[in-house]
């Protein structure tokens, strides 16, 4: 699909690949976060005039979720291979592992996107916030899942509460991306899986 963009000037309008101007939208979000992220960031990274990025993609807020959309299904793929691991360990070293590739690496922002733009939002960002917190709520609902039927397989430790540890998981998933968006060193937070891992619940 292609969409076209305000000229400048009068003229014939400019035609633009909408995937390439949401992966450079996607960017300058995950660099800076939802708030973090200006109109003039965005527009000048996409290549495109604010009218432009107002008729492909809405406001600011519908290109965000959009953006969001591109992460979860390109950067977060990892996720429901992780899901499909046969133990309930093997999903906690996927699930980790996946987000170290993904928010230490070198091709990438460092961190989280949901992460980044919940911690970075005020209160005037409501909307965004409760959006990317209930994304998460769907993501933490599959893994207690998950988990509950590592339970009942006789994998997970009875008296192990498949709830609790899908959230300290989580937490500590989230905990992952603060720090490598703070630019902890890819060594620190391996020792810190490696630790996570070595205290799993074992049968």
């Amino acid at each position: 699909m292609k969409c076209s963009a305000t000229p400048a000037v009068r003229g014939r309008p400019r035609e633009f690949d909408p995937d390439e101007a949401l992966a450079a939208a996607l960017r300058v979000f995950w660099s800076r976060g939802y708030e973090g992220a200006s109109m003039a960031e965005l527009t000048d990274a996409m290549g495109i005039t604010k009218p432009s990025l107002y008729a492909c993609f809405g406001n600011k807020e519908a290109l965000f979720k959009k953006a969001l959309d591109l992460y979860e299904r390109d950067k977060l793929a990892y996720v429901g291979a992780a899901l499909e691991a046969p133990t309930a360990r093997g999903v906690a070293e996927r699930l980790l592992r996946g987000a170290l590739a993904t928010h230490c690496g070198t091709s990438d922002p460092h961190g989280c996107l949901g992460v980044i733009s919940t911690v970075a939002c005020t209160n005037e960002i409501d909307s965004i916030r409760e959006h990317v917190a209930a994304r998460r709520a769907s993501s933490e609902a599959a893994l207690v899942e998950r988990f509950e039927r590592a339970s009942a397989e006789g994998d997970l430790p009875q008296g192990v509460d498949p709830k609790a540890m899908a959230s300290c998981l989580t937490t500590v998933l989230q905990g992952l991306s603060v720090k490598a968006q703070g630019c902890a060193c890819s060594s620190e937070l391996q020792g810190t899986v490696d630790a996570f891992l070595a205290i799993w619940p074992s049968r």
